[in-house]
């Protein structure tokens, strides 16, 4: 186990690349479009609550999860690296990943539901998709208690930090520019393609480790 400080850094930043609050405020401005301060606040608070239960519950109940579906740590930490290391790619190509951004479909229903986008696709599947969930159970299972709940304190920042970025998105916008944000974005992206790879490596272990137990 690594130290406390440094696990809680790893996580936070884990979690900070995969739900991007810098990069998603753009997307929440243009889905709030329309939509007066108050209501805007709103949808950001019922987002960022909404993806905090979600990711947290799979962070306590990973366990559990993997034994009903007769799952190996290993096993799902390679799948979720594969996963994030994908996520990570779409974003160093200047892509938006088909794994945590909605279709546009999705963009229109959300729209006419009015307060219904901080549900889909704000909660799900943008800041509490795959990826995040891959993120979280992976860093979550098999560890102790303060080793979990750091990790649902890692998370609880992120949420506080992506619900600011929602709130005070258009200042920032202003403040930074569109081509900063790309570039942010892209640097998201490397991080959570070189977390993926990570993820797979301790996947790897963990199958090598185990057979030769």
């Amino acid at each position: 186990m690594d130290h406390p400080a440094v696990h809680f850094t790893t996580v936070l930043m884990a979690f900070f690349a995969i739900m991007n609050p810098i990069a998603n405020a753009p997307l929440f401005i243009g889905l709030t479009e329309g939509m007066n301060a108050a209501t805007r606040r709103s949808v950001a608070l019922r987002a960022v609550l909404l993806a905090f239960v979600i990711v947290s519950v799979f962070s306590v109940f990973g366990r559990e999860i993997f034994a009903l579906f007769g799952i190996t740590l290993p096993a799902f930490r390679i799948a979720g690296g594969l996963l994030v290391g994908l996520v990570g790619y779409h974003l160093l190509q200047g892509q938006e990943s088909a794994v945590h951004t909605p279709s546009s479909d999705d963009n229109e229903a959300s729209r006419e539901a009015a307060l219904g986008v901080a549900i889909s696709p704000l909660a799900m599947p943008i800041l509490a998709g795959p990826g995040t969930i891959a993120t979280a159970m992976s860093y979550a299972a098999e560890t102790t208690v303060p080793a979990l709940l750091r990790v649902i304190g890692a998370l609880a920042v992120i949420c506080l930090l992506t619900w600011a970025a929602f709130v005070g998105g258009q200042g920032m916008m202003r403040f930074l520019g569109q081509n900063a944000i790309k570039v942010i974005s892209r640097l998201m992206g490397l991080i959570l393609a070189v977390i993926g790879v990570q993820m797979v490596i301790a996947g790897i272990q963990g199958v090598h480790w185990g057979a030769a137990a």
